[in-house]
Parts: structure tokens; sequence; C-alpha cells
């Protein structure tokens, strides 16, 4: 599938109530992003370097460099002006004298013809004497689609201040409305359900909500191009064989990470019983567990050089407790868990006994899939602090996929060790009673708090861009939430059964019993929230 390139203007204002940005919502039509609000933005067109005639400011070359392309930075500004022309009715352009046009401005009448392609943005300025000052825009962020959506964009945002005397105005078409609010409102409206938005979009807000005035992220946003980061194929070994493995393949970032000469050096595939050194006295070492629920199987992480900290000693399985323990020379000072499922901790037991360690945790709640046997020694609370040889771990409360779930942060390395709470390749099982969605998305906003490189799950390669990820996985609950919330004001009253078939209508009938368990526990988040209620077996939409 072909990457197209694209652009994406924000535009701010100042207000008394401090900075405003401005939003279109996209047509609930639409095959990518229905119903989502979202920045005016558009792929660039064959078209556009026309428009590098009718430039000021800056130049292409310096713009380029800024944006580690060889040539064309200014097409991706013009495609963003251009955007912003067609889907919200703000020009930023100015006249012969060199003043910013206003909302009485002649070139307005030909909106229409541009978003047609009757015109192009050339022959605009060419037509009313117009030219577009690229030194009003600032190089902000850069975005890939993940694989997955029906259309991939590569997509360069910027920042511009909206000139003054031009009211916004969504097309009707693309966009069903617009509105100006401040970066925090849209956060607080998007986490609590009523606002859909993406990745790009909230990564983007949660920057701008930082600044108080336009001039102040304006003057950051100059001195402050985003870090490149690699996107190009990464060598690697895989079954004894050279491969080049893709931006976004499950081990790319940990290739960069382990082998950033890019000598092909490190393994593509996870290998139960072979350890790999993710970090400065870190090792992985897997259990020969694969399957369905636990992916290549389960990661252990053994932290230290002479004496060492086990974290997720795994199942209790004879040949990985006993690869432990040769890895380590039976030298465990102590063993951590960050949950009791099965696939976790009832290595635990066989370790204590060969070795005496101590054993953080938290106990094994009620309900079906627990190591019942578990015995902590030591119940860490939220915020402690463990040491190691590795360097001091952070332990964070992370209840959601299982209530008594702990992560740790390797501070020193910023390495979160997150478990089950954020897994590779799928979203986590939430499985009320014990699955709490509501406390699994709190638990992940908790997490952007905190200052993370890299994550190292217990299923799967290392994770690098790790708030892009956490991000990603909110936007995904929520925006099945916002389906859940829709069919439930649509059916209501209705049964979980009828209401998992309309808002999951997405995924095959046949896994339509365990969707059942998430839209339960969707279901009792909104409840929780005084959104929704239960009679007898029907759910109902509770009044605003």
């Amino acid at each position: 599938m072909d990457i197209r390139p694209a652009a994406t203007l924000v535009l701010t204002r100042d207000t008394d109530n401090g900075l405003e940005v401005l939003l279109l919502q996209r047509t609930w039509d639409a095959v990518f992003l229905p119903g989502y609000y979202v920045f005016p933005g558009g792929a660039v067109n064959s078209r556009e370097p026309e428009g590098r005639a009718h430039t000021v400011g800056v130049e292409d070359s310096d713009i380029s460099q800024t944006m580690s392309l060889d040539e064309g930075g200014a097409d991706y500004m013009l495609a963003a002006v251009r955007e912003c022309f067609e889907e919200a009715g703000i020009l930023l352009a100015q006249d012969r004298p060199g003043h910013l046009i206003d909302g009485n401005h002649s070139v307005h009448d030909e909106r229409e013809a541009l978003f047609r392609e009757e015109i192009s943005l050339a022959r605009l300025c060419t037509k009313h004497g117009l030219t577009i000052p690229l030194d009003r825009l600032a190089y902000l962020s850069h975005w890939v689609t993940p694989p997955g959506p029906p259309r991939r964009f590569d997509t360069r945002f910027f920042v511009a201040v909206a000139p003054e005397g031009q009211v916004a105005s969504h097309d009707g078409t693309e966009t069903i409305d617009h509105l100006w609010m401040s970066p925090a409102q849209a956060l607080e409206e998007h986490r609590a359900g009523d606002r859909l938005l993406g990745l790009p979009t909230i990564r983007t807000l949660r920057v701008l909500s930082e600044f108080s005035t336009t001039g102040e992220l304006m003057r950051y946003a100059h001195a402050n191009p985003p870090e490149a980061f690699p996107d190009q194929p990464w060598p690697a070994m895989r079954k004894g064989r050279p491969v080049m493995l893709e931006p976004n393949a499950p081990a790319y970032d940990e290739a960069v990470k382990l082998d950033p000469e890019a000598e092909g050096s490190t393994c593509a595939e996870i290998l139960p019983g072979e350890p790999v050194e993710v970090a400065s006295g870190v090792l992985r070492l897997t259990a020969p567990n694969p399957g369905m629920m636990t992916g290549p199987g389960t990661n252990t992480y053994l932290l230290g050089h002479e004496r060492f900290t086990v974290l997720d000693p795994g199942p209790a399985n004879d040949a990985h407790i006993a690869r432990i323990l040769e890895l380590t020379g039976g030298v465990i000072d102590q063993v951590l868990v960050t949950h009791t499922h099965l696939d976790h901790s009832p290595a635990v037991a066989q370790l204590k006994a060969h070795t005496g360690c101590r054993v953080f945790g938290w106990p094994a709640p009620e309900g079906a899939g627990q190591d019942r046997e578990f015995r902590p020694d030591d119940q860490p609370a939220h915020g402690d602090l463990i040491v190691t040889e590795a360097g001091i771990l952070k332990v964070l409360s992370t209840p959601g996929h299982a209530s008594n779930h702990l992560c740790y942060l390797l501070l020193e390395q910023e390495l979160l060790f997150s478990g089950d709470h954020i897994m590779q390749g799928s979203t986590v099982v939430i499985n009320p009673p014990d699955g709490d969605m509501k406390a699994y998305i709190d638990s992940m906003y908790d997490l952007l708090a905190e200052s993370v490189r890299f994550i190292a799950p217990a299923h799967g390669f290392l994770m690098g861009q790790p708030a892009a990820v956490i991000d990603y996985l909110i936007t995904h609950r929520l925006s099945r939430e916002h389906k859940v919330w829709r069919a439930l004001e649509a059916l209501s009253p209705v049964s979980l059964k009828d209401l998992t078939a309309r808002a999951y209508d997405d995924v095959p009938a046949a896994i339509h019993g365990l969707a059942a368990r998430s839209a339960l526990a969707h279901l009792l988040k909104l409840e929780a929230e005084h959104r929704a209620f239960t009679e007898g077996d029907l759910w109902h939409a509770a009044a605003p």
C-alpha cells in the first residue's frame, strides 16, 4: 500500500481565556476517522511545486533541511495552507504591500473552485496578487499512519497564528462542524468520551497545552523542530538469514536501539530460552509458552550483573525455571511480579525454594485464571522504589487488565516493564469483574506523566515512542467506547448481546462472545460515570 505525503496546519489564536486552537469534525461518512475532530489538512498534490514561486519569508532549501528532506519542504507547507483554506475557509496569505488578507478579500469567493480543483493555489496567487508567507508557519511534528487503516499518510504538522479578520467555517462536505477550543478543554472532553480525537491530534494538543499565548508557542516551535526518528528499513537476522525490517515491524524499535550502527546484528524473532540483552544489565528470557493469549511467550526479565532481580518469572515450567537459575547462577535476591495471571507468577514458588529470594507483588484477587498459591513477602505501594543492580525501579500501580497489576520503571534508563498493561501487537483483555476499563484508561493516562523512552512488555519486543503507543491504546479504547455509547443511545433499553452486535459490527460474529466482555467493561465504565444504568438484563442510556 502506498503512503501518501500529507500536511496539516494547526491554527491558533489568543483569547481572554488563553490560547485556542481550531478543530474540524470529519463527516461520519468518511472512510478514515469518521466523526473525529482534526486539524485542517490533506495530501500534497502534484501541483504544489508550482506554488513555490509565490512564497516569501523562507527558502525551500532551509525548510527541507529543517524537515530532514532533500527538497520539497515548501510543498508540504503549501499543501497545509491550501487545505486549511479549502476545509476551514482561512487563507494564510498576504497582498502586494505585504499585509495579511482579511475575510473581505475577493479570493474567498474562489474557495469552492479550489476545493473542486478547478483552480490551483498558485493560480489563485497569480490572479489576486498574493504571496504565501512561509515564515509564519513552524514545523511542529511528523507522523506516519501505522499499518491497518485503509489509507496511510506521511504527514507533517505545522502551526501558525490565524490571521485576524477571517472567520472559520467548515466546508459542509468533508467537514461538518468546527470550533475554537483550548487544548486543555479538548483533551478533557476526549478523556470524558465526549469528543473523538486521533493520536496525532492528541499529541499535538498536549504540546499546545503547555503554552498560554501564540507568541510563546511560535517562538518555541521555530526554535525546536521535531527530532528526526529512523524511518528507513533496518537490517536484522531472522532464521539465520539477513532481513530488512520495515518501520512499524514488531522488531524494528528493538533493532534500532540495540544496533544503532545498522550492522544487522539483532535477531528479529523471539526464541524461547535464548537471552537477549535489551538494556544495560537487563536480559530478556522468553518462556516456552506461546499461544493466542501469550504471543511468542511470556517475557521474564533478569536485572543485574552478579546479584539478580527477576521480574515476572513466568509459568511453572521446569525448563524455563532451570534456564533462569542457570543465567543468574542461582544468585537471586528478589523476584517481582506484575500480576498473578497463570503465565506470570507460578514460577515464583520454585525460585523461592531454590534461592530464598524475597518476593514482591500483590496477592491474587478472586476469579478464574489467578495464581492462588502466590504469596508475596512485600506488597509495594505506588511510587515505592526498589533497588537492583541494574538501577532503581519505581513501582507504578496500573489496574485495569488485573486489579493487582503493577508496572516497574527502571528510572535511569527510562525503561518501563509493562507486564500485560501494554502488549505488543494487540490490545489487552479487560474482563470484568476483575478487569476494569475505567481503571485501565485512568492508569494509562497516569503513565503519560512518567519519563519513559522504551517499553519492555511481557509479550513481544521492545517498543519505542512510548507516548505514541500509550496514546494509541487510549484512543482505540475511547473510540470503541464512543461506538458503544452511540449504540446504547440508539437502542436503549438494550441487552448486552444486541448492543455488542451493533457496537462491534466491524469484527467477526464468531468472536462476539469475547467482544461482549469488552462491551460490558465499557458499559461498566459508563455506569461509573453516571452515563448508563441497568434494569434487570437491559442497559439504558442515562439522561444528560
